[in-house]
């Protein structure tokens, strides 16, 4: 009796993983990684050839063909139509070769046997099955492909509702912020079902978020000029920047919105068909804005849209731009598995560093990075070896962010838990302490962080973390508001969370809608009489959130 074929949806989203590694797609991987829940498989630690999937594919293919062609002993040989994953194939003769062929049944092979022996030869095969190795960057982008700064989400769901922010524990000395499921005086957010975008209470005037239209696809990234207050710049996925003239608040008494022109588009040529934006990061002093793309280019442009500098030096998509606080440098990093530092005013590469995809200042002269290995490493620019290498998670190492003391580093990684790093030593030559604080609670992947940029004489520093596990679907954004009063979070259920620092409670929500709802990024701007809220939607827009008409937030 042969053996039974067995094919199970687990094994299938352990080849679909390795696929999405093979690819660069690294995004997606996470996503599907926990998602799947792919660390309690039983098949997630065995190897799978790079390739796997394609090449069973193109053996499916050709079994596909055999199965159409062959006619008992008889085998019609002289269709010239390809054969197609998606498309139902219609034999189409050639005439200039024979119709059959026949079988030998001295042979003794069976079509299956056949197959196995044709597979290295065939014409599509070894093409398509090279296509796997590739890099995202270089992949095409079709309008099924999954969004790599942010993963995709699908709309609303009926049954959505608005839930809390999951609250972290600390095994040490840590202090973490914790929400609940409602505000104070009517701003109680009670279970809804699918509903039309707006404020979530019968309070708010809808118009105190505009939306700016403009991209023709989703927006990933957004970000204030910080000198320059009414510029907004943001970026899509097919490589284009908009520059917004955002007008100061309006007046508290109009229930107009402020009339915001046409944008200045910076629209760069592209080395391949994915351009994904990643990043956006402005110098202090407002001049200069570093762009990151999936496209493995490194752009730099001014405030009037000139195009500054660029260079090729990546061979991976960028995923983060970081200028320094001086802004003499301009700090990359790839999936390439490099960072580089650029000399901003020579506009040249100073150094590469063979090190992790996502990186942070520490000082001048001193950086962070973190990646897949679940190292985090103290990078110099006057060595190449690392000063100090931070370990203890035991999975990737998905964000690094410094302290607005420079005093500890925050992490946070697919096991489950964020991690607070003294620095000290190497920062300020003090001594040395490796006691980590590490904080558990979330059930998934920890996937943002972000410090509190104010803190209060006396008291702890406080980090936020968001995860899988806090809104109906992923948290892609997170930010403090400056004055450090609130914080705000966005995600694939379309909705915007805005919850007060000091109370642990929800004040406010927005729904984005239910058509591609995602909210991918959070900038939220203070200065003099303006406090607003950038978002970046993935439904081609740019929302502007004037949080100085949203009473429970006053």
């Amino acid at each position: 009796m042969s053996p039974t074929i067995q094919i199970t949806a687990d094994a299938i989203n352990c080849l679909i993983y390795a696929y999405f590694q093979d690819s660069g797609f690294q995004h997606s991987a996470f996503v599907l990684r926990a998602e799947g829940r792919l660390e309690h498989s039983s098949h997630f630690g065995k190897h799978v050839p790079r390739g796997e999937l394609v090449e069973l594919l193109s053996k499916a293919l050709l079994y596909s063909e055999v199965e159409a062609h062959w006619k008992g002993s008889v085998m019609t040989a002289n269709c010239k139509s390809a054969f197609s994953l998606l498309e139902q194939h219609i034999c189409s003769p050639d005439p200039s070769l024979p119709a059959t062929s026949t079988y030998d049944q001295s042979q003794q092979m069976s079509p299956m046997s056949e197959i196995g022996q044709q597979t290295s030869s065939h014409p599509h095969a070894n093409g398509v099955a090279d296509s796997s190795i590739k890099r995202k960057a270089s992949t095409p982008i079709t309008d099924e492909t999954l969004v790599e700064k942010r993963p995709r989400t699908s709309a609303a769901s009926e049954d959505m509702d608005v839930d809390s922010i999951a609250s972290s524990s600390v095994e040490s000395k840590q202090v973490d912020v914790k929400a609940s499921a409602s505000g104070r005086g009517g701003t109680e957010l009670r279970p809804v079902g699918k509903r039309p975008q707006g404020p979530a209470d019968d309070v708010t005037d809808p118009s105190v978020v505009s939306l700016l239209k403009g991209h023709k696809t989703e927006v990933f990234v957004c970000a204030w000029n910080p000198t320059k207050k009414s510029t907004l710049a943001s970026g899509s996925r097919d490589t284009v920047v908009h520059l917004w003239n955002v007008p100061d608040a309006r007046p508290v008494i109009s229930s107009i919105p402020p009339k915001i022109g046409p944008p200045m588009t910076l629209a760069y040529p592209s080395k391949s068909e994915q351009g994904d934006l990643t990043s956006l990061d402005w110098t202090r002093d407002g001049s200069l804005l570093a762009i990151g793309s999936y496209d493995a280019i490194l752009r730099v442009c001014t405030t009037s849209g000139e195009l500054y500098f660029s260079h090729t030096q990546h061979e991976g998509p960028i995923f983060a731009t970081r200028f320094s606080r001086s802004g003499r440098w301009l700090l990359t990093a790839s999936l390439d598995g490099t960072a580089c530092v650029w000399d901003v005013a020579e506009k040249r590469l100073h150094k590469q560093f063979q090190c992790h995809k996502d990186v942070d200042w520490l000082t001048e002269d001193l950086f962070a990075s973190c990646g897949a290995d679940g190292k985090i490493q103290i990078m110099s620019l006057e060595t190449s070896r690392p000063p100090k290498t931070l370990l203890g998670h035991t999975t990737e190492v998905n964000q690094i962010k410094c302290s607005p003391t420079r005093t500890k580093i925050a992490s946070c990684s697919d096991d489950q838990t964020a991690r607070i790093w003294n620095i000290e030593d190497v920062v300020y030559s003090r001594p040395s302490n490796d006691d980590v604080m590490v904080l558990k609670g979330h059930t998934n992947t920890v996937s943002s962080i972000a410090w509190c940029p104010v803190t209060v004489e006396g008291e702890h520093e406080l980090l936020a973390t968001s995860s899988f596990d806090d809104h109906k679907k992923h948290v892609y954004a997170l930010a403090f508001s400056p004055d450090a009063r609130f914080f705000a979070t966005g995600g694939g259920d379309g909705w915007l969370h805005v919850y007060d620092v000091k109370a642990r409670q929800k004040r406010w929500s927005w729904y984005a809608g239910s058509e591609k709802p995602g909210i991918f990024e959070i900038d939220w701007q203070q200065s003099g009489n303006i406090n607003r809220m950038a978002l970046a939607l993935e439904s081609n827009q740019v929302g502007v959130v004037d949080v100085t008409r949203v009473p429970f937030l006053q």
